[in-house]
């Protein structure tokens, strides 16, 4: 039996449990990128859901696996080693704490820019130069092609819609200042936590929450843990696929659709025996580009539900909240009784 020192089992009694939901979403929209009703189905998702899984999106295995590999080796180094690499400000190394507003979680993450690799090249990687170089290469591949993917993406997602122009939402992400993010997220096994989580319930690796930007694009090891919250507020655990992506709409998405996407809630509960790797492609917008819901999705009639913001405007306020606040309540419009 491994017997904890007290000031560590304080530590874990701030990172929330929950109950398991015990329920494996067999549901999972999955869209056929090759297929020629890919827009209408990813609508159809986005409606029900806001998330779905896509595959035949056309990026490498090899692509994916030697991220990964670079991943369980830069996690598996000594902490005080990966600890050069933060704390994150906003790019870098974080443990445990997610956000400045106390959230914590059974986790410890990579953030980097998504745009340019200048901005991650300021990090201080705790590699030798040629490992950088490798670990950085890997990482560029990777996001170059997972953009590709969001592109396509919403520009099939247009077409689902009916709108024009075709790249009126790719064109955020595409767009030199656009302002997305790429992050690498580990959650390391802990058996020892079993001894005083309450009996039952899981460990929280990341709490419930939206994202912010318009899409994420997610792909993950083998290891279960992804849950996502369904309308009639059921937590569900999403099987895992580490040969496909999962795409989630974001809150900015929810408004540029004028509610008819709903933004999906979702968290991450931690494994008591396995590591779990994820990699997510945040693609936001500018930061003064306005998001507003599109005129062209708006009916005949129909006004907007919400107000006029930057994307600037709303990242600041995100950062204000904790994880599981509804973020979008602030910017919604009075409703007319």
């Amino acid at each position: 039996m491994v017997v904890l020192a007290q000031g560590a089992i304080d530590h874990f009694t701030l990172i929330k449990t929950c109950k398991p939901s015990g329920t494996v979403f067999d549901g999972t929209p999955v869209i056929d990128l090759s297929r020629p009703d890919a827009g209408a189905a990813m609508v159809r998702a986005c409606e029900e859901f806001g998330f779905f899984k896509v595959v035949n999106h056309g990026v490498s295995p090899e692509v994916m696996s030697r991220l990964e590999d670079e991943a369980v080796r830069f996690f598996g180094l000594p902490q005080s080693d990966k600890d050069k690499a933060g704390p994150p400000d906003p790019f870098g190394y974080g443990n445990k704490r997610i956000g400045p507003n106390g959230d914590i979680g059974w986790i410890e993450y990579l953030l980097l820019h998504a745009n340019s690799s200048e901005h991650d090249k300021k990090l201080s990687l705790p590699f030798s130069q040629g490992n950088q170089q490798f670990f950085r290469c890997a990482a560029e591949d990777f996001v170059r092609a997972v953009k590709e993917v969001a592109f396509r993406v919403l520009e099939l997602m247009a077409d689902g819609l009916g709108i024009e122009p075709r790249d009126v939402l790719s064109g955020m992400l595409r767009s030199e200042a656009s302002d997305s993010f790429f992050r690498l997220n580990h959650y390391p096994p802990c058996p020892e936590l079993q001894a005083f989580s309450p009996s039952g319930r899981n460990l929280v690796g990341f709490g419930e929450h939206t994202d912010p930007q318009i899409i994420s694009i997610l792909r993950s090891n083998n290891t279960s843990g992804l849950q996502i919250c369904l309308r009639d507020g059921a937590w569900v655990s999403v099987p895992p696929d580490h040969s496909s992506f999962f795409v989630n709409v974001g809150d900015s998405l929810q408004v540029l659709t004028n509610g008819r996407f709903k933004s999906v809630k979702h968290r991450v509960l931690a494994d008591h025996g396995k590591s779990r790797f994820s990699m997510i492609y945040f693609g936001g917008p500018a930061l003064d580009e306005k998001i507003a819901p599109l005129p062209s999705l708006l009916a005949e009639g129909e006004s907007s539900l919400y107000k006029e913001f930057t994307w600037s405007e709303y990242k600041r306020s995100a950062y204000k909240t904790r994880l599981a606040d509804y973020r979008l309540g602030l910017f919604e419009k009075p409703r007319v009784q």
